[in-house]
Order: structure tokens, then sequence, then C-alpha cells
């Protein structure tokens, strides 16, 4: 395979293929050899969720790092990537792994790395790993001895669920929500967050909470299109006043309202930015990615807020609440947090946090939705991905910044950014965005305007001159 390269959220490949646990002994090899580098005595967690192979993976990893003198930590069963992230900043490690390929197809696997500060490994620690990984590496697996690990307290167990589950009944009167009167449910897309709300509030209605490697074929990614079995419920019973869903390794979400209308993660976004503001008075900077909805401007510029745009990752985002104080930090694919909590996204702590605003207002969501709507005016995102070979992907990003491209269709562009990737602009409040994946072989489209009908259309009329590209 070509050399190891984490992406802006990881690095992982196809199981058996790329995914291999000669490649994985690799990579913990390369994060071993930092972390004695750069500590003189260390720590780290490593974890895994629910994907094939993620327990045997971190045995791998977990083995490797204590046969190089750091102290691992590992969980009692599979976990989310924010128990990982939290479970960091309460041990005081110094790094965590955890194995996921996120919201990827079953085919994938993966490893996400964490910062001592409980979020995303910063982008020159990552590069500084990678440049370690190497073909060779001076141990052989079947040799380092996991009984004799466990037995001289190398490799410890942690309970990382009940640590995460502790920390939000600390942060939330969960009685209260349980008693509001108000119904809930929740999808976890057989994800590592299958046990949260068991404990939590096991009355409301749950999907999709057991362990199934494939996912039952459907991407765990909390888009409409992957969550009928949610939907078709909420639309039927016409009295869960809302749900959350949460992807595969429990740091994405997003919402359906009492009427089964699914919220997408910018108006999610918006609507917690419109909360703090309106109903909390809090003030402060809003930090977004590069493809959330621009309406994101109009909010910040209605409440007096500082807007903040950031190249695609929530590395990006973290990297800026470790150097300063936010109000809120959220990215177009459902991961959001808040200045009060830890620079990672957590989608079950972003969903309890809603459900106690509707709680705390006594108003339906759709009610506060409308409200941001008055300030914003209607709008649509749709994102279409291209699976494109890498020379076609490389030549059509090109072109993009070239400026090659002046129409797509009926749709003349009148304007052009390069934060990441290549925006095209039809008017004020109309874009598409161009960006290739950093881990996967697509080309991701993201589309905004007044309705999904044209936010279709344009993501279309570029899709169709992208696809001649040869």
């Amino acid at each position: 395979m070509d050399k190891i390269k984490f992406g802006i959220d990881g690095w992982w490949g196809i199981i058996a293929k790329d995914f291999t646990l000669a490649n994985v002994a690799k990579v913990a090899y390369a994060v071993a050899r930092w972390m004695t580098n750069k500590f003189q005595s260390s720590s780290a967690i490593v974890g895994y969720d629910c994907r094939f192979g993620g327990e045997m993976f971190m045995e791998a990893i977990a083995k490797i790092l204590a046969s190089k003198g750091i102290q691992v930590y590992i969980p009692e069963n599979f976990v989310s990537t924010p128990m990982v992230s939290l479970g960091i900043v309460k041990l005081k490690a110094d790094c965590g792994i955890i194995v996921t390929a996120s919201h990827s197809q079953a085919i994938y696997n993966g490893i996400k790395l964490k910062g001592a500060h409980g979020g995303p490994m910063l982008e020159k620690d990552i590069k500084d790993i990678e440049n370690l990984i190497s073909s060779e590496y001076e141990f052989d697996l079947e040799l380092l001895n996991w009984n004799y690990l466990l037995e001289q307290g190398k490799i410890q167990y942690v309970n990382l669920e009940s640590v995460y589950l502790k920390h939000i009944k600390d942060g939330f009167d969960i009685e209260k929500i349980r008693n509001s009167g108000l119904k809930f449910a929740f999808d976890a897309m057989y994800g590592g967050t299958q046990n949260v709300f068991k404990k939590l509030m096991p009355e409301i209605k749950q999907f999709h909470c057991e362990v199934n490697p494939s996912f039952n074929q459907i991407s765990p990614e909390p888009l409409h299109k992957n969550l009928h079995e949610l939907a078709d419920y909420v639309w039927e019973q016409k009295d869960i006043d809302c749900s959350l869903a949460v992807d595969a390794d429990g740091d994405r979400m997003a919402l359906y309202d009492r009427e089964g209308n699914y919220i997408d993660s910018h108006h999610v976004f918006l609507l917690v930015v419109h909360y703090l503001a309106k109903y909390q008075q809090q003030t402060g900077k809003v930090v977004a990615g590069y493809s959330c909805t621009g309406r994101l401007e109009k909010l910040c510029a209605h409440y007096g807020l500082e807007l903040v745009r950031t190249r695609i990752g929530f590395n990006h985002i973290s990297d800026i609440m470790l150097r300063e104080d936010i109000l809120a930090g959220g990215e177009e694919n459902g991961g959001i947090t808040l200045g009060t909590y830890l620079p990672e996204r957590d989608g079950i702590w972003m969903g309890i946090q809603i459900w106690n605003w509707l709680v705390e207002s006594n108003k339906p969501l759709r009610e506060l939705l409308k409200e941001v709507e008055e300030i914003t005016g209607p709008f649509a995102v749709d994102r279409l991905d291209l699976q494109l070979n890498k020379n076609i992907r490389n030549k059509i990003i090109e072109k993009c910044k070239k400026g090659e491209f002046t129409q797509f269709g009926s749709n003349l562009v009148t304007k052009v950014e390069e934060l990441d990737g290549v925006k095209f602009f039809f008017g004020s409040d109309e874009w598409v965005l161009v960006r290739a994946s950093s881990m996967l072989p697509v080309i991701r489209l993201y589309g905004e305007s007044g309705d999904a009908a044209r936010s279709r259309e344009l993501v279309l009329s570029v899709q169709n001159v992208l696809q001649q590209v040869n």
C-alpha cells in the first residue's frame, strides 16, 4: 500500500486490504517512539468501538505501547471516541488512540489520535508521528505476552463508559429531563454509544443499540438517508418531541423534530448559537468549519458575535479552543461543542444539552428553529460525493484552482474562495464547495441556497461539468 497518511480525522482503510494488523503495528510503533521521545514517562488510553476486529487491533496497539515503557489504560468494553477523549483528561494521560473508522462503511476500520487536551491531536504532532512510520519495527507481536503486561500493571483496565456517564450526570439534571413530560428517542447506529441511554434514560425508544459490525449494510453516519427506521417511527408516533442520532463512534449528531423533520447539523449549529446568545445572553467567538452554512454570518452579525472560519477538520477548531475562549464550535458533519466543554465534538453530550434547553425554554424544537429562520431566512444545504480515481480528482481540483470553471450549466460564478477546496458563489447566498476527501477516493460537493430543490440543482450542475473532466 502507499505510505500511511493521516487525514483530517485519522487514518483508515479497508479491513484486511489496507487496515491490517501489520499496518496497525507500524502506526502503534510510531506513536510509541513519538511518546518516548517527547515525554520522560508517559501514559496513553487505547480504545475501540464496535467495528470488526476492534478489540484485536486495540490489544496490538496496547502491547506495543506498553512494551516501550508507556503506561496503557484500556476500556473494559467497546467505547465511543468522546469517552476516550474525556478519559484522557480525567486520567491525565498524554495521548489517546481509538480504533474506529468513524462514520465510514463497515468495510473500513481506522485509528484516531487524541492529544492530552482531550481533543484531536494537533496537526504538527500527527505529522511528526507520520514521519516515524516505517516498514521496519523491532518486535514480534506474538512475543509480547498480553497476560504478563496485565499482571505487571503495564496495561490496566479502566471503565471509561462509567467515567463518561458520571460526567454526564454531573453536568445535567437527567431526572429533570426524564420527568419533564417530553418524549425522546435515540439511534446509536450500532455504534459505541449504544449503552449510554440504556443506563441514563432506559424508558426512551432506542434504535440499533446492539453490536452489529456490518451496521446492517447502512453507513453509520447520521444522515436522513441512513435513519429511515427512526424517521418512520417519529412520523408514525407524532409525539416524540426530539430524537437524537449519532454516528458509529459517537462524535457526530443530528436531530428529528416532533413532526419527523430531519434537522441537519447546519440547523443544529445555528440553533446552538441562537440559544446561547438569546436565551443565555452569552457572547464570544463562534468557530465554524468552511463547509458550514453561510447563514452563520447572518446570525452572528445579528447578535454581534465574531465568526471565525477554519479549514475543514475539527482539529482546527480544537486548536483555536486551546488558545482562546470561544462560545461554540461546529462542523458541517455534525460535530459540535461549546467553549465550556472539551475541545472535542460529542454527539451524546450535545444532544442532551439540546434536550435540556427544550425543557428549560418550554418551547418545542420547531419553534426554536423558526426563531433562527426569522433571522437567517430559509435555507438548505446539500451534499454529494463523487467516486473518482486519484488522477481525475487531482485534475479536477487543479482546474478549479486555475479558474477554468466560470459557469455550471446556466449558473454563472460570481466569486471564488479557496480556504479549503474551491468554493464557487452564484450570488450572495448560493454556493457550491468542491473539495477532495482527505482519506477516501471521493470529491465532495457541498451546496447551499434558499431551498432544497435549488441546492440540489446547483450541486448537480457542478457534478455534470466535473464528470466531463478526463
